[in-house]
């Protein structure tokens, strides 16, 4: 199998790759990807691609509706880099009630002369700010992160509204019982005093805090993202920092206008720049390549259903079609057809798209279902 690499990966992931893998940064027509933020929107993919694996949880840099019409399984990595970006919300919050930053600017810029310590007593208090302990804190996105986040600030103090309408079964049962999970994300907008954006980007999602989600929250609320750039109205934003109804914000997604002021803290994109995340994200995004490639298990796809299954005989077959009536009955034709038997099959549907699994007792042609409608990709793995 040959892996393209399109950043740099961490070597404790790709060690995970046996003799039969060959990966490299200028591999050509190949099976696989590697990625984590490299721009691929504008990639013309070889015929042989069969997947894509995202070594992070963002998806917005690779063309998932051409990879799905062209059945190609897209994968991301959530939850593995959850801590690091929990840590980096940590210290965001801290800095948007103090005014860290500005101290430490002011100190640099002291001139050197004998009554430094004085100079540095008397201008400390223009950098006063609130104590997080029993403050409201809203975390809008209660994925991986979003509940590590509300469970941290619970146990600092803080008390935690939740909101997310698509929580998972998996969330829920992780997110600590003290944070008061709201139905209706204007009330906690209007409620708590500091605001932490955890959402994916989308067309669903882009400019979530905008003019009028920002009318709703009190006055000098501090608001958070470190999410995505997208999911906040910059415009809006900014004339709310003109007007000191947010009192401060801060992200991970700088833009020069922002990054000139004051009120407003920028990181260059570290929510994920650790060494562990980095790893975990390598090793998790690796594992999901190899199970597809060798036996056709999906995990962690954003464009296409998940299914895992123990390989039940040696010939597998697995099929990518259109969520259409009567598929699984012309599939299952054109094995009977070729007098095979079905030892297991699974199916399963995300949106437009279907996969299908299927274990036969006898090998089956790579072009045996050539005649069938609404197949977008079949691989048989032997």
């Amino acid at each position: 199998m040959k892996i393209r690499l399109a950043n740099r990966i961490d070597e404790n992931g790709l060690q995970l790759f046996d003799d039969t893998y060959d990966y490299c940064e200028n591999m050509e027509n190949e099976d696989a990807i590697l990625v984590r933020s490299a721009n691929l929107l504008d990639t013309q993919f070889p015929k042989e691609l069969l997947a894509i694996a995202r070594a992070g949880a963002g998806v917005n840099n690779i063309p998932i509706d051409r990879c799905s019409e062209k059945g190609i399984v897209v994968f991301n990595t959530p939850g593995a880099n959850a801590n690091a970006v929990k840590e980096l919300v940590l210290c965001a919050l801290f800095m948007s009630s103090r005014d860290i930053e500005g101290g430490m600017d002011f100190i640099r810029k002291l001139e050197d002369t004998p009554d430094f310590s004085k100079q540095v007593e008397k201008g400390k208090s223009q950098f006063i700010g609130p104590e997080i302990n029993g403050k409201k804190l809203g975390v809008i996105g209660l994925g991986a992160i979003g509940v590590l986040v509300a469970n941290a600030a619970v146990k600092l103090g803080m008390e935690v509204y939740g909101y997310d309408p698509y929580i998972s079964v998996n969330s829920a049962w992780a997110l600590s019982k003290w944070v008061k999970h709201v139905t209706n994300i204007n009330e906690l907008l209007s409620e708590c005093d500091y605001i932490t954006l955890h959402l994916p980007y989308n067309q669903d999602t882009k400019n979530t805090i905008d003019a009028d989600k920002i009318a709703l929250m009190k006055d000098g609320v501090r608001l958070l993202n470190l999410a995505r750039g997208e999911l906040v109205d910059e415009e809006a934003l900014i004339r709310a920092l003109d007007s000191k109804k947010i009192g401060r914000y801060v992200t991970d997604f700088a833009s020069y206008r922002l990054a000139q002021r004051r009120d407003v803290v920028c990181f260059p994109h570290l929510g994920a720049s650790t060494p562990e995340s980095e790893e975990n994200c390598a090793i998790m995004a690796v594992k999901e390549l190899i199970d597809y490639l060798e036996n056709g298990n999906i995990t962690n796809s954003v464009n296409l259903p998940s299914i895992a299954e123990p390989r039940s005989t040696s010939h597998r077959i697995c099929i990518i079609h259109k969520n259409v009536p009567n598929m699984l009955a012309q599939l299952t034709t054109v094995i009977g057809a070729n007098n095979i038997n079905i030892e297991n099959m699974a199916n399963k549907a995300k949106g437009e798209v279907a996969y299908t699994m299927i274990d036969t007792n006898s090998e089956v042609a790579d072009d045996a279902f050539d005649h069938v409608d609404n197949i977008i990709r079949v691989r048989v793995i032997n």
